[in-house]
């Protein structure tokens, strides 16, 4: 039973009382200041954190006494905080505390808490606060990153607007409500819309797929030699089974992969290039369509930045197959040599990235330049939108579970944009390997979904750099070696 009464407290006044000056300690601090830089705090502790000297110097009010904790410290406290790991020691602080009748919260100790510090969306003058009634603080924390990137930055100007709009209607109450009612219908309407835009992707990738079947089997295949090509598949389907399930795993999980892994794959099978280009992105068409659907459908998506991304994607897929079509053949031990130590760069910026200490977010720039990189170089390489435009997105401190997600669903539209290239300029070619990728990704991608921004950042980067860098390497020395 959830007998929770939430409120928010003007902090003005109100005088905070943390105990702990560690990990816990820091956390709740920051939770705190982060609604008031001017809220009163008392921190006491045996031994501080640097963290919390920095944020002492910072802030005037935040009064940092490096001591053990005694009750006395309770003297004109409204709130307590027991931020230590010591569990008889937070319930002897609860016990005294709550004899001077103050309210207390002790971290991961919900039996101990007359009050929770929930979740808190701030956006102007907006603020939600979300609590799990302490069952679940990483889901509370879900939900606040999830709402974070939904709810759109100038939401304040809207908010601000129905204020004028309020305190200048002339009308009784019944009469300014009915006028908000209207205002803000399009917010209900909004849903709607977005019901409509989860089927976009799903309908496109069946129709595309349908074509792509349709097409090899009327114009490539009789029934006789379909019947034939069952019973003699070549050893290479398999492998491809193997490469997608691995691929689009990696790629959903993590946010990229995908192209790299599958291309360095056939490069070792001595693919020549256009061909290995149109089928991962005719293959990608139906692994990335599900994948950005599973994305949407877990609400990893954020509308604004999928647009910024796609449009100039797909523009950039279009450039980036023509010019490999035209050059391709031509140049392609060259073109093999250019694009594995292309992948190996990528593989190498990727630890870079897995081993930066610290992300500090910041604002993302150029958004349309980015797509339209990571659209032309994953079209004429075969890969590399994920590894371009999610390790990027990533360096600006964006949160993981929206990056992958929206990458993904961005990724299908240029997906969508290359496969078509590839249709017109070359047909259907190596059925065996695009059968293969959309088996094995098909199988993938809603797991991959499920696994979104739950496999450790640096783990997955790291993984990724692995085999990335270990298949360009061995394309290299195997065009090398001749």
């Amino acid at each position: 039973m959830n007998t929770l009464f939430p409120i928010f407290l003007k902090t003005e006044t109100a005088q905070f009382l943390i105990v702990g000056g560690g990990r816990i300690g820091l956390e709740k601090t920051e939770t705190l200041l982060r609604q008031n830089p001017d809220i009163r705090i008392k921190l006491v502790s045996k031994t501080i954190c640097e963290e919390l000297r920095k944020l002492g110097l910072l802030h005037p009010k935040l009064q940092l006494f490096e001591k053990p904790y005694d009750h006395n410290d309770l003297m004109d406290a409204d709130f307590v905080i027991a931020a230590t790991d010591d569990s008889p020691l937070n319930a002897s602080i609860k016990s005294k505390a709550n004899e001077a009748n103050i309210l207390v919260n002790a971290a991961d100790q919900p039996d101990l808490c007359d009050f929770y510090l929930g979740s808190i969306v701030k956006k102007g003058n907006m603020k939600i606060a979300i609590s799990t009634n302490g069952k679940s603080p990483v889901l509370a924390r879900r939900m606040r990153e999830y709402l974070e990137e939904t709810i759109p930055e100038n939401i304040n100007d809207t908010i601000m607007n129905l204020n004028s709009f309020r305190n200048q209607h002339k009308g009784d109450f019944q009469a300014r409500l009915n006028d908000l009612n209207k205002a803000t219908t399009i917010l209900a309407d909004k849903g709607k819309v977005e019901k409509k835009y989860k089927k976009l992707a799903l309908n496109l990738t069946l129709l595309f797929l349908a074509l792509f079947v349709g097409y090899g089997l009327a114009t490539v295949y009789s029934v006789d030699k379909l019947v034939d090509f069952v019973g003699n598949i070549p050893k290479e389907f398999y492998g491809m089974i193997l490469v997608g399930i691995l691929a689009q795993m990696v790629d959903g999980a993590v946010g990229l992969g995908y192209g790299v892994i599958s291309a360095t794959s056939m490069m070792l099978l001595g693919i020549n290039l256009p061909s290995i280009s149109g089928s991962i992105h005719m293959a990608e068409m139906v692994s990335s369509g599900l994948s950005g659907f599973s994305h949407y459908k877990f609400g990893n998506v954020n509308k604004k930045m999928l647009i910024w991304l796609a449009i100039p994607g797909v523009i950039g897929a279009i450039i980036g197959a023509i010019t490999l079509v035209m050059i391709g053949e031509k140049y392609q031990s060259y073109a093999y040599i250019i694009l594995a130590t292309y992948t190996f760069i990528i593989g190498i910026r990727l630890v870079m990235l897995a081993l930066k200490s610290e992300i500090i977010k910041t604002k993302v720039k150029k958004l349309g330049i980015l797509g339209f990189s990571g659209g032309f170089f994953d079209a004429f390489g075969g890969g590399g939108w994920g590894p371009i435009v999610t390790s990027t997105l990533l360096s600006k401190g964006r949160k993981s579970s929206f990056v992958v997600g929206t990458v993904s669903m961005a990724e299908f539209f240029v997906t969508l944009a290359a496969s078509a290239s590839f249709f017109i300029a070359l047909g259907v070619s190596n059925w065996y390997i695009v059968l293969g990728l959309i088996i094995g990704g098909g199988i993938t991608a809603p797991f991959a979904a499920i696994l979104a921004g739950k496999i450790p950042r640096k783990t997955g980067m790291i993984i990724v750099a692995i085999l990335v860098c270990t298949f360009s390497v061995r394309v290299i020395l195997k065009v090398i070696g001749g």
